[in-house]
């Protein structure tokens, strides 16, 4: 009788063929996630954490995240902050409060600032627009990003034409039945895969990615995930586990796993070498040690909270979010340390996307 799986050579050999193609099929996708050991996902995370090695060295780069609204004019089913959510303490930050976010992560080191937050129509074109001129004014050696949701193609332009570099909008999902699963039917699967390709088009450094175990996912809508992906060829991916909130209909669901979550960072480092990677709050909420392992899959960059005190609670998109300890950027030094215990280091510059690959990679 055969071992299952062939022992583990197949799924060594389809981890192989990812990471020297950087694709694999469908059904090649299917059958690695579905019956994948131990052995398989350790190989694919010593390789992912290589080839990270051979792009970006050992620097792990921050972004310093500034949760500035947590309205929202969607109702997601998995999301805390959704408008549905009569329990949320809504707040909107102002102007001068998200500058002065920036003032202080500037004296810690950061040089990429990440304004995240619902999609609140308060904060029109015009209002963003301002914001963003007026950081970069400010802080012109710094990166922004933005992460505010689906917006049409002049507001995108609009921002970017203010100095925006970089957009963050997870996909979620890339099949349509289980996106319907977790969005409400105003809300269109299409739609936000236009988006992204409109970002790139305007010259934005992009970013996509999906929850790992929301309710409904299966090895199925996985591949089509990644083949979306490698299709799409973002800049960024940020990818985290499902974490069930008490307020959404999605209460009871069992939360996504973290060997999940680190072998399919692994997978992602493979089919993209180049791609900016982050170990998320999400993975530290799950696990103490959350973004080590997660930098120990492939991933290279970490985003320390520079909202406010005062509001971080409020910004709950899933039950448990860490947001004071040493994800929070007043403790920097202290994530600093932890990383350099995994043979890493924080460096602050603007980690941009490598466009080049090293000689010999």
């Amino acid at each position: 009788m055969s071992a299952p799986f062939s022992g583990q050579e197949q799924g060594k050999e389809l981890v192989d063929k990812l990471y020297r193609t950087g694709g694999l099929t469908k059904e090649e996708f299917c059958e690695l996630i579905k019956k994948r050991g131990k052995e398989t996902e350790k190989y694919a995370r010593k390789l992912a954490c290589q080839v990270r090695e051979k792009v970006y060295g050992n620097q792990i780069y921050i972004r310093g995240l500034i949760e500035f609204t947590n309205y929202c004019k969607n109702d997601c089913y998995y999301c805390g902050i959704r408008r549905g959510n009569r329990n949320a303490q809504r707040y909107r930050l102002k102007q001068e409060d998200i500058l002065e976010c920036c003032e202080e992560g500037y004296g810690l080191g950061f040089r990429t600032f990440v304004l995240q937050g619902g999609e609140d129509g308060y904060f029109t074109a015009e209002r963003m627009e301002e914001i963003i001129r007026m950081i970069k004014k400010r802080f012109p050696d710094c990166a922004l990003t933005l992460s505010v949701g689906e917006k049409d193609e002049n507001t995108y332009r609009i921002y970017r034409e203010a100095g925006a570099d970089r957009y963050l909008l997870r996909h979620e999902t890339a099949d349509e039945a289980h996106y319907r699963r977790l969005h409400p039917e105003n809300l269109s699967l299409e739609h936000r895969k236009e988006c992204l390709r409109t970002l790139k088009k305007l010259g934005f450094q992009t970013g996509a990615g999906f929850m790992v175990g929301s309710p409904g996912q299966t090895e199925e809508t996985l591949a089509e995930d990644f083949l979306f992906l490698r299709g799409l060829q973002p800049e960024m991916v940020g990818i985290g586990p499902f974490i069930a909130h008490r307020d959404t209909p999605f209460r009871d669901e069992p939360d996504g796993t973290l060997e999940n979550t680190l072998f399919y960072l692994a997978l992602i480092r493979l089919m993209m070498p180049r791609v900016l990677l982050p170990a998320t709050t999400a993975l530290g909420t799950i696990h103490p040690e959350g973004r080590e392992l997660g930098i120990l899959s492939g991933a290279n960059v970490v985003m320390p909270n520079l909202s406010p005190v005062s509001v971080r609670k409020k910004y709950m998109l899933y039950d448990g979010k860490i947001c004071t300890g040493d994800e929070a950027a007043e403790h920097l030094s202290d994530l600093g340390r932890r990383i350099e215990k995994i043979g890493c280091r924080i460096v602050t510059d603007r980690g941009d996307y490598r466009k080049d690959i090293p000689q010999g990679f």
